[in-house]
This record gives structure tokens, C-alpha cells and sequence, in this order.
């Protein structure tokens, strides 16, 4: 698990900042100073700087303590971040394990089912042979051999087709009791194979979880260095006299800054409004949709060629194939599902995905409606989103430009909704974005999954 350090040192930084930016009032010269208290803890007023100035060994105490917490947020926001990458490549390893030993379990279990049909094969033709050597005897054997020369020969000839018959039977018989010990020993295989899956899937789990925490602690260290780096290398300039700042440049420089904040939270506001508006529009034409296709539906000829039935959806990113289901981005598949050697580590290893290529920065939105449970560092994957459905279906994104992940963990989403923007973080050897579908935990193809629901990748 990563730990809360990071965050509550900058907890304690922010608030050994606004203790101490509020004893500036107080002290000129060792005289406590009257008038009005400083606008705000988290900023000094041009009276608190300047009675900072006037006293040498107050002012170089707060030097040094500024400079500390300016190191302390850097060096927060950077083992955060490499922690989160370290925790990202552990689950990845860990969910690599889980993939290997569902693809065992399938392997064993497709050999049981092969043995066990085999074995069904073997004592349905054994029953065949019984009955025609059943159909083949009979009779008085003694008359018919002193009584008659002919039927004599010809019974003769019976009862050499029976012992052929008879060690036929006998050797299908024992051909299908190997088939069936061989059936029985792959099915322990794979009930020992099933338990250690489960082990594997909830070391995977723990690790997700682990990962996820230290993402979100990655996140949190940088944002509170964004936030608060600025404003307190401006205050340590003006204690260091480093500029010549002058009451009404100091005042504009925070002006200038709210006005920055201001506007960063309108833009933001402003894109949350028009997501809103888009998915709204969405909604409404899935549901006029919907409802046109239920009233044609009673009436609805069966397809012929003459009027064929409506292709699946190939279109840009967001584009629905009328189940719910709609594509992930835009661009065509760069590299299949599939083993393959890769192309940065030159390991021969399952590709458990389908990469499009749609161009840097470009929209992914969410495949289906369902709920985040993960969105971080994932090893070679860089920048990862995954994406729990219904039915133990789940869908994952990839390799996401730093800083382009949209939607936290455990948010829901709605299909065709913004979620990440496509990067080449990871190992990557370019701008794309790695889609996956997940059934069961197990990873399948992407294609045929979403071929299935009315949605083509191709």
C-alpha cells in the first residue's frame, strides 16, 4: 500500500505556512505591531513582508522554512509518482498471473471435454459391436456342426466373426476406459488449476487496490504542489529580495493569480456543462432510437438482399451499435489481439487487447455504461482505465497521455462518455490507445466481443 505521508506532510506544510505567514503581523523588530490582520493565511499582505524584511533573523528563519516546504512539495509529488509506478507494475505482474492460469484452466478444461467426448465415442461403438455380435450367435452350435456340412461351415464362419467382433469390442471397451482415466486425470489438473486461479485473481485484486491508492496519493501530492509552488516562491522572492517588488506589483501579482483560478474553474466549469449537454444529446437520440426501433419492430421485414440489415457501427470514437455498446476512439486497429513479440521489451507474450490508432490526444470514451474501478499507473500500459459492466463484463484503456485521465475510480460512466484522451505512456512506440475486454476477469478478444454487440473495431 502506498503511504498517506505525502499527503499529510503537506497537510502540515500548508498549515506551518499559514502559522507562519500569520506571525508576520506580529513581529517588527521584536514589537508587537498592531492594525489590521493579514486578507488571508495562505497569503501575506505588503505590511506582513515588509515587517518580515525589517527584522534579519525572522526573515531568514522564513527563508529557510519556505525554501523546505518548496523542496517538500516537489520531492512529495515526485516519490508519489514513483511509487504509484512502482505499485502499477507490481499489478500488472499480478493480473499477468491471474491471465496465465484462466488460460491454463481453459487449456485443461477443453482437454477434459475433448477425452470425455472421445471416451463417449468409444462406448457408444463398443455397444454397437455387442449388439451385432449378439445378432451374430445363437442357435444349437453341437447339431449344427454334425448335422449339416454346409450350415456346419457357415457357423464356423460365425464364430470367427464373433471373436473378431468380440476382441474389437474388448479394445474399444479398453480404449475408452483409457480415454475416460485420461479425462479424469486432466479434470483433477483443472480443479487444482481452478483453486490456484482464485488465489491469483485476489492477489490481482489486492494489488489493483494497493496501485489504485497510490495513484490517488500521486495525484493529490501533484495537485498540491501546482497549487501552492507559485505563491511560495513569490513570497520567498519578496523575503530574499531577489526582485524589486513594489507594493502595487506585489498586489497585482495576486490579482493576476485569483484571476488565474478564476478562470481555470470556469473553463473547467464549462467543459463539465458541455459533457453534460453531450451526454444528454446522446441519451435522447439512444432513446428516440430506441423507441423508433420498438414501434418498427412488430412490422420490421426479415433482411434480404434487396434490404439488408444495418452494418455495425465502424464509425469515429462514440459511434453505437444500438445495444448499449459504442465504439471506444476512433482509428483503425494497429495490432490484433493475440501472442506477439513486443515491440519495446521483445517478449513473446500475450497482447491482451486491440490497439487503435486515432492520433495523440484524441478523445476515448467509455464502451458501455458501468462503473470505474481503476484509473492509474498500469506497468507497460502507462496511463490505464478499467471499467466494470454487467454480467462480469469489464472493459480497460490504455497507454492514456499523462495528465489525460478524465474519470476517478469508483465514478460511474454512461457509454459513449469521455473518459481519458489517447497518449503513449507506457510501452508504447507511439500514439495509441489499448482497448480490452474482459469476461469472467479473462481477457478475449476485443473484436468478436464487440463484433457481438452491434459495434465494429475493424
Amino acid at each position: 500500500m502506498s503511504s498517506p505521508l505525502p499527503a499529510l506532510r503537506s497537510r502540515s506544510a500548508f498549515a506551518a505556512v499559514s502559522t507562519m505567514l500569520l506571525a508576520l503581523v506580529f513581529v517588527v523588530a521584536g514589537v508587537v505591531v498592531g492594525g489590521s490582520p493579514a486578507r488571508a493565511a495562505s497569503y501575506p499582505s505588503w505590511d506582513d513582508v515588509k515587517a518580515a524584511q525589517a527584522n534579519e533573523a525572522t526573515k531568514q528563519s522564513q527563508i529557510v522554512e519556505l525554501q523546505g516546504l518548496l523542496d517538500q512539495l516537489q520531492t512529495d509529488a515526485v516519490n508519489a509518482q514513483a511509487e504509484a509506478e512502482r505499485l502499477g507494475a507490481a499489478f500488472q505482474v499480478a493480473q499477468d498471473a491471474a491471465d496465465q492460469g484462466a488460460a491454463k484452466l481453459a487449456e485443461l478444461q477443453a482437454q477434459v471435454d475433448e477425452k470425455n467426448a472421445i471416451a463417449d465415442e468409444s462406448e457408444k461403438r463398443a455397444g454397437q459391436v455387442s449388439a451385432q455380435l449378439a445378432r451374430t450367435g445363437g442357435g444349437d452350435v453341437s447339431t449344427q456342426l454334425v448335422g449339416d456340412g454346409e450350415a456346419a461351415d457357415d457357423l464356423l464362419y460365425r464364430l470367427g466373426a464373433m471373436s473378431k467382433l468380440t476382441e474389437q469390442a474388448d479394445g474399444i471397451r479398453e480404449q475408452a476406459v483409457s480415454d475416460r482415466n485420461v479425462a479424469q486425470s486432466l479434470g483433477d489438473q483443472a480443479k487444482v488449476a481452478k483453486e490456484a486461479l482464485v488465489g491469483l485473481r485476489d492477489t490481482a485484486q489486492v494489488s489493483m487496490d494497493e496501485s489504485q491508492a497510490a495513484a490517488d496519493a500521486a495525484s493529490a501530492a501533484v495537485a498540491a504542489q501546482q497549487e501552492n509552488e507559485s505563491r511560495l516562491q513569490a513570497q520567498l522572492a519578496v523575503l530574499q529580495d531577489t526582485t524589486a517588488q513594489t507594493q502595487e506589483q506585489y498586489e497585482a501579482g495576486v490579482e493576476a493569480e485569483r484571476q488565474r483560478i478564476a478562470a481555470e474553474e470556469a473553463a473547467r466549469a464549462a467543459e463539465a456543462a458541455r459533457q453534460a449537454e453531450e451526454l444528454r444529446q446522446q441519451r435522447a437520440a439512444a432513446a428516440a432510437a430506441a423507441a423508433a426501433a420498438a414501434a418498427a419492430r412488430p412490422s420490421a421485414p426479415a433482411p434480404t438482399p434487396s434490404n439488408p440489415a444495418p452494418p455495425a457501427s465502424s464509425g469515429g470514437g462514440g459511434g453505437g451499435g444500438g445495444g448499449g455498446w459504442v465504439r471506444p476512439s476512433g482509428g483503425g486497429i494497429s495490432s490484433g489481439y493475440g501472442y506477439r513479440v513486443n515491440p519495446v521489451s521483445g517478449v513473446w507474450k500475450l497482447h491482451d487487447g486491440v490497439d487503435l490508432a486515432p492520433g495523440c490526444s484524441t478523445p476515448i470514451y467509455a464502451a458501455a455504461s458501468g462503473t470505474v474501478t481503476y484509473a492509474g499507473y498500469y506497468g507497460g500500459y502507462g496511463n490505464y482505465v478499467r471499467i466494470s459492466h454487467s454480467g462480469g463484463v469489464s472493459t480497460a484503456y490504455g497507454h492514456i497521455v499523462n495528465g489525460g485521465i478524465r474519470v476517478s475510480n469508483g465514478q460511474s460512466v454512461v457509454a459513449g462518455q469521455l473518459i481519458a484522451l489517447v497518449g503513449s505512456t507506457g510501452n508504447s512506440t507511439g500514439c495509441h490507445l489499448h482497448f480490452e475486454t474482459r469476461v469472467g476477469g479473462a481477457s478475449t478478444d476485443p473484436v468478436p466481443f464487440m463484433s457481438a454487440r452491434g459495434v465494429s473495431l475493424r
